[in-house]
């Protein structure tokens, strides 16, 4: 709600600034010029994701993705300890991991969501430390191949989308371990 409201007023201001210092026009041809990139930019992207939504089905359907799951159980185990005895929630987790490994959010956040309802049963209506380690790690997530940046930056023209994987990866390792490290600190913390 208050994002649509902050994008509206962004909108109305620029076109009220725009018929004031008399580049209305311009200000419109900016608006169907950015209206049709946001649609190339959708197309191209859909067509990206659905590549690797295709990859992460025949992963999951070969046993690939339970191969990856029991790779990851050891770490995650350590991760969310109070639930690594419910199969069910470390194999929303493991898939979510598997998702974001490959640079594919819009899979992940259905996945991690999955996992989080799950978590949330025993503990309605607060966030434990585990549901909060789960969102850090969701957000902060550790890219091996970044397929929706590769996506945007092929779709704006680039010859070589994935020239950055150095940078996503130490950017990326930084970040988890950075939100890790920070969580545990504040669950021992906030017990206090």
């Amino acid at each position: 709600m208050a994002m649509a409201a902050i994008w509206t007023g962004m909108v109305v201001v620029s076109i009220l600034y725009g018929l004031a210092s008399g580049t209305g026009p311009a200000v419109a041809a900016a608006a169907m010029e950015g209206a049709a990139a946001a649609v190339e930019l959708c197309l191209s992207m859909a067509g990206v994701l659905c590549l690797w939504m295709g990859v992460m089905e025949v992963m999951r359907r070969s046993g690939l993705s339970e191969g990856l799951s029991r790779l990851l159980q050891p770490v995650l185990r350590r991760l969310y300890p109070e639930f690594s005895n419910n199969q069910a929630v470390m194999d929303s987790i493991s898939a979510n991991t598997s998702a974001n490994l490959l640079g594919l959010g819009n899979a992940a956040t259905p996945l991690g969501i999955q996992a989080a309802r799950q978590m949330s049963r025993r503990t309605p209506g607060v966030a434990s430390d585990a549901l909060c380690m789960l969102v850090v790690c969701n957000t902060a997530s550790i890219q091996l191949i970044p397929t929706t940046v590769a996506g945007v930056r092929l779709a704006a023209g680039c010859s070589a989308p994935f020239d950055i994987l150095p940078a996503v990866w130490l950017a990326s390792a930084l970040s988890v371990s950075t939100g890790i490290l920070a969580a545990k600190i504040f669950s021992k913390v906030w017990r206090r």
